[in-house]
């Protein structure tokens, strides 16, 4: 396989189908581009080789003797590493669990081993899942293959790395508070949050439970789409599972979005933010225009309360999961989890439960919303992607803070359980990816994909490769920062 192309699943199961190319070739292939590469990026924090290999020799029997189980059959990817795997250890980014070995999979990894998907590995990400930057304190930083200097986003971060480096084909992340959104957005990638409840979560360390939804990476909006028909479904095993059939949308060649209704925010979500990236979600409007959506201005009810609400909701939930291993083990976290949780252990029940009816009237006006519409568009990371250590960034003259500046479009949305697709609609002029949430309503997963993906065939920004990524296809390995 040529390393500067960089086929989807449908085309690489065209390529095992006839013969052209195996598994086998695809995976000896990625493990030495993540040989070559990853010691400069720190995506994986296991890999996973010689099962992958197994998988892969396997996976080119089944295919070659005509039992082909599927479009993900002999693909391989990377699992976020919260994720539990049978006989590989699942850290969670933390120090206390750095040899923790699972004896069985979760949900998600069970349904990928029936698709017939190939695991290369456990990626990294903030500590315990608790943060956007993905600079772990005993892991070391994740780095943007953009920019290594640069954070790829979190707590997801080494899931969206290893796949915009091209370390893996496909990838699954969790969203709690915008962890698959943002880092989708900082590494110029597609990824997913479905329906709150739409995938099992079992298996899968929690950090909020009435927040908590996992989702996948694709490099193209069809191969996030072909991942999340695989691991969507009801699982009676996890109490939040809906019992639902998993829709998916029909991915043209030359998509329409003639009739389609979009839904623009009048206010918050385009308030003070980068002018650059508005430019690029500005012009994306104008894109999604030209093949045929109606553009129509909303008011959504107060985000920044919303955003609020979360925060304390996360806190208390989060306490909650770490409060004994807080007393056994507290040198263990490091210094920003520990005060994250320390705050969460001061708020009152009668705070959380207030905080909890006031959610249930917020989503109730947000759903109200999408009545008109059919999505909302409105900018991912309304800030440019800060650099590794840094804490404070100026935007347009005024200094933000980085976790709460980053995490002020994506934050509120967790809240609501909907479905909302991030896509790479630009560049700014640091060569730093810009990101656009497309929201849908409830079980909404199809449409937005549908939407997300007549997008990206009129663009080609999601074409675009990380220098990082081109220099080591040239055989010569970046140096590590």
């Amino acid at each position: 396989m040529n390393s500067l192309s960089r086929p989807g699943i449908r085309e690489l199961g065209t390529l095992f189908a006839d013969g052209s190319l195996s598994p086998v070739e695809v995976v000896q292939d990625t493990l030495r581009r993540i040989e070559r590469l990853d010691p400069a990026i720190n995506s994986y924090l296991t890999v996973t080789a010689d099962l992958a290999l197994e998988q892969a020799a396997d996976a080119e029997s089944e295919i070659r003797a005509g039992r082909k189980r599927g479009p993900l059959h002999g693909i391989p990817y990377a699992a976020k590493d919260l994720l539990d795997t049978s006989g590989i250890r699942t850290t969670v980014g933390s120090r206390i669990r750095a040899r923790h070995v699972p004896s069985s999979n979760a949900a998600v990894i069970e349904k990928l081993d029936d698709a017939g998907a190939i695991l290369l590995g456990k990626t990294g990400l903030h500590e315990w899942a608790y943060g956007i930057t993905s600079t772990n304190p005993h892991f070391g930083p994740v780095r943007n293959p953009w920019d290594p200097e640069r954070i790829p986003g979190g707590s997801s971060g080494g899931s969206a790395a290893a796949l915009a480096a091209g370390l893996c084909v496909f990838s699954l992340g969790s969203d709690t508070g915008g962890s698959i959104r943002i880092p989708a957005a900082l590494c110029g990638i597609a990824g997913l949050k479905p329906t709150f409840g739409r995938i099992s979560r079992r298996g899968t360390f929690p950090l909020g439970h009435t927040l908590d939804t996992l989702g996948p990476f694709g490099l193209r909006v069809e191969d996030t789409a072909l991942t999340y028909g695989a691991i969507a479904g009801h699982d009676p095993s996890d109490p939040a599972s809906v019992s639902r059939p998993v829709e998916l949308p029909a991915l043209e060649l030359e998509p329409c979005l003639k009739g389609t209704v979009i839904g623009v925010p009048s206010r918050f979500f385009f308030d003070r933010f980068d002018p650059e990236i508005a430019n690029a979600v500005g012009n994306a409007l104008s894109v999604m225009e030209g093949l045929g959506v109606e553009l129509r201005t909303v008011r959504t009810p107060d985000v920044e309360a919303a955003n609020s609400l979360h925060r304390l909701i996360l806190l208390a939930e989060a306490a909650s999961v770490h409060r004994r291993r807080l007393e056994s083990h507290r040198t263990e976290f490091g210094d920003d989890v520990r005060a994250l949780l320390d705050q969460g252990r001061f708020v009152l029940a009668t705070e959380y439960l207030d905080a909890q009816r006031a959610r249930r009237e917020f989503c109730r006006e947000f759903d109200s919303v999408l009545l008109d519409v059919d999505a909302l568009a409105i900018p991912a990371v309304p800030i440019p992607t800060a650099r590794i250590g840094e804490l404070e960034i100026e935007v347009g003259g005024k200094i933000e803070n980085v976790r709460l500046a980053t995490t002020r479009n994506v934050r509120a949305l967790n809240l609501t359980g909907l479905p909302v697709l991030s896509v790479p609609c630009g560049f700014r002029g640091d060569g730093m990816p810009v990101g656009m949430q497309i929201v849908g309503p409830k079980y909404g997963e199809a449409g937005i994909l549908a939407i997300g993906h007549a997008y990206e065939q009129a663009t080609d920004w999601h074409a675009r490769i990380p220098p990082m990524a081109l220099k080591s296809a040239s055989g010569t390995a970046p140096e590590a920062p």
